[in-house]
């Protein structure tokens, strides 16, 4: 279930949508329940709490570009280049060494020592159809290893996003990881089995999965941490806006904010992540890797100087965001209300998931 938000939380309703079986190796994990599916999830607060401490997230792709006829370098596109998803023959990442996955990623978890975990949840979404069409009954499951440990099958426990449109059969799952992640900690965790479905077509292949990790660490400063999540097409419904109020925050504040999108092409303009905080105005948000006008660019980013170890680690996801962005220098004046909005005018992109921490109030 989700936990409750109380006054924090108001849906945005006008001009905008609220942004709100085992596993046998040698063979097919054992039958399970289907999870239940809707076409669209309206954006709502996952989780939420005041604390000393942050939230942070671990990412990768599920599948990739292949030397194609007609297209850019594969592997300048991998280094950074630009390229889109519908230019490439798309196949599979698989760097476990297992006959068993046909795809499968490693990423990192780094938390500050002396923390503790209070709440993980995974999300993983991806096209089902592109030169194949892959099995809607298998959106609800992936293979989740710990660092070092071995694959456990893990079932979506909430509702799973999953509608066609824009060209795209697009679906998102999640399921709490917390127990997972508080007993394994910091580390690669590796996601395999990610339902996307490989090939060439104008929509493009594209997929991913995100682990996001709120802790406790009593050397940090006291912050609110909210999670939300839904998904919805941001073309053909325009915005995502999910509003924090009694947020309470003291002027020159800092914090993250971070944000899960599918299938935002490198080079097309017109996406935004805005804050709007009280007397603060409003401010896009932006770094190193994600232009104001573009952070729905096919990247995984990190406000820190030395990101988090991924396997692969593509400059260019072609088609899956998972990015944070520092807070540093928007809230320089005290208020107690801030709102994020994610917006893609041109890009036929979806939107997944959105977070934040920021330095609260004593």
């Amino acid at each position: 279930m989700r936990h409750s938000l109380g006054p924090l939380l108001r849906r945005a309703t006008v001009g905008t949508v609220a942004l709100a079986a085992l596993w046998v190796p040698g063979g097919s994990p054992a039958a399970a329940p289907a999870a239940p599916e809707a076409s669209g999830i309206t954006f709502g607060r996952r989780y939420h709490a005041l604390q000393h401490g942050g939230i942070v997230r671990a990412a990768n792709v599920s599948i990739t570009c292949r030397a194609t006829p007609g297209a850019p370098s594969c592997g300048d596109v991998q280094r950074g280049a630009r390229g889109v998803n519908g230019d490439f023959d798309m196949f599979y990442v698989d760097v476990d060494d297992d006959a068993n996955t046909y795809n499968s990623s490693r990423a990192e978890v780094r938390l500050p020592a002396g923390s503790r975990v209070t709440y993980a949840r995974l999300y993983w979404g991806g096209n089902l159809r592109v030169g194949e069409q892959k099995p809607p009954e298998d959106n609800g499951r992936v293979l989740f290893a710990e660092p070092g440990g071995a694959y456990k099958e893990l079932l979506a426990d909430t509702v799973v996003g999953h509608r066609v449109a824009d060209g795209a059969d697009a679906f998102q799952a999640s399921a709490d990881v917390t127990r997972q992640v508080q007993e394994s900690g910091p580390g690669l965790y590796t996601v395999a089995q990610v339902n996307v479905a490989a090939g060439k077509s104008a929509a493009g292949a594209w997929g991913g999965w995100t682990l996001v990790v709120a802790y406790e660490n009593p050397a940090e400063p006291l912050r609110t941490i909210a999670l939300w999540d839904g998904f919805a097409p941001l073309k053909s419904r325009g915005a995502q806006e999910m509003r924090l109020r009694g947020l309470r925050f003291p002027a020159g504040a800092g914090g993250v904010a971070g944000l899960v999108a599918y299938n935002g092409d490198r080079g097309t303009t017109g996406d935004s992540f805005t804050l709007t905080a009280d007397q603060n105005g409003s401010a896009d948000l932006s770094n190193p890797a994600n232009p104001a006008n573009d952070v729905l660019n096919s990247t995984i980013s990190d406000p820190e100087a030395a990101p988090t170890a991924r396997v692969p680690a593509y400059a260019n996801t072609l088609g899956y965001d998972s990015d944070v962005f520092d807070l540093a220098g928007r809230l320089r004046r005290a208020g107690d209300e801030a709102t994020f909005r994610l917006r893609s005018q041109r890009d036929t992109a979806w939107a997944g998931v959105l977070f934040a921490a920021v330095d609260a109030q004593r």
